[in-house]
């Protein structure tokens, strides 16, 4: 990674930055943006992290975590924190489109925008310096290779450290999955020289299901599985009555759609949760399946290759019947994989 002489500058003069993630930020957006946050406050800056909406309290162990600002619970701070700061660091996200109602005061900021990602197809147009590649395991990992571009790997401490290894654990599914690239072991290698403890860190992210939580992910394998072997997909479905009959919580349904892909020549996986105003879709797919194109193309989503996410503002029921509907002109594609 190469820093621009322009961006440098930039900082050297800069006082103020504010980090901020995508809507429904996962453990990479707070890794990266928490690792961010340390490393500048390291550098002597005043650092704010915000984030649209709330995060999951698996995540909220982090140190600095207390500190992150959401916007929907404070948007003339957040408002007031963009307008004052002279760069804004955005993680994890490929479109401002993804902050949600957060876009429209990162927009109207005067700072310059970086974008640090490794989404597919990124918005040029809203950024002013890009660190974009999908060749990467996770953001977290970028944020890392931006430290030690910048010179500072020396700066790099367990706090630091730790939002690095849970973006990365995270964004992988406990390295199972986009992690078959050589320089992601070694920065997890170097990240555990500055000693943290990765058993204690999986323990924490992975290890503290509420009853509630640990109930409503076996409802959804007992009674809302969906499988479709014919096109090798499988489907579940959580109405917004079924969410609130297991006290659902942020973070409470992350990881359900990777159960429907770990059946058995299941190629294609789909997680519909109801929102207040839409349908939130959640694709996964192994093998050459692109869930980004699909996304885009039917749901206004997008994400990676084989995993993204999308909406629909249909009922719940017209948006399984559309989905349904959509599978036969894919089914050979779905049929190629082995």
């Amino acid at each position: 990674m190469h820093i621009p002489l322009k961006l440098k500058e930039k900082l050297s003069a800069a006082e103020r930055i504010v980090i901020t993630t995508h809507f429904n930020p996962d453990g990479d957006a707070i890794g990266s943006a928490l690792a961010m946050y340390h490393y500048f406050l390291l550098k002597g800056y005043e650092v704010a992290v915000m984030v649209p909406n709330s995060f999951p309290d698996f995540l909220a162990w982090m140190k600095g975590a207390r500190d992150i600002i959401i916007y929907e619970q404070d948007a003339d701070q957040c408002s007031t924190l963009l307008k004052q700061a002279e760069i804004i660091f955005c993680l994890d996200y490929n479109a401002i489109q993804r902050t949600g109602n957060m876009q429209e005061a990162i927009l109207g900021a005067s700072a310059a925008r970086v974008l640090i990602d490794h989404h597919l197809e990124p918005d040029k147009e809203h950024f002013d310096f890009l660190f974009s590649t999908v060749e990467t395991s996770s953001t977290a990992e970028l944020v890392y290779n931006f430290i030690l571009a910048y010179g500072d790997a020396d700066l790099i401490n367990v706090d630091i450290a730790t939002g690095i290894y849970v973006g990365i654990m995270t964004d992988t599914g406990s390295f199972s999955y986009s992690c078959n690239h050589e320089e992601t072991y070694r920065v997890v290698a170097e990240l555990f020289r500055t000693g943290i403890d990765g058993g204690h860190i999986h323990r924490l992210v992975y290890d503290t299901f509420s009853e509630s939580r640990l109930r409503l992910l076996g409802y959804c394998l007992s009674e809302k599985l969906v499988v479709l072997p014919g096109y090798k997909t499988a489907y579940i479905a959580l109405s917004r009555e079924e969410l609130d009959r297991f006290n659902y919580q942020v973070g409470d349904t992350e990881g359900v759609v990777n159960y429907a892909l770990s059946i058995k020549g299941i190629r294609f996986a789909v997680f519909f949760t109801e929102r207040k105003d839409k349908v939130r879709l959640s694709f996964r797919s192994v093998g050459d399946f692109s869930v980004n194109e699909f996304a885009g193309k039917y749901f206004s989503g997008g994400g990676h290759k084989n995993a993204a996410g999308g909406d629909s503002y249909l009922s719940m029921d017209e948006t399984i019947e559309r989905f349904l509907t959509l599978l036969p002109e894919f089914q050979d594609q779905l049929s190629d994989h082995t």
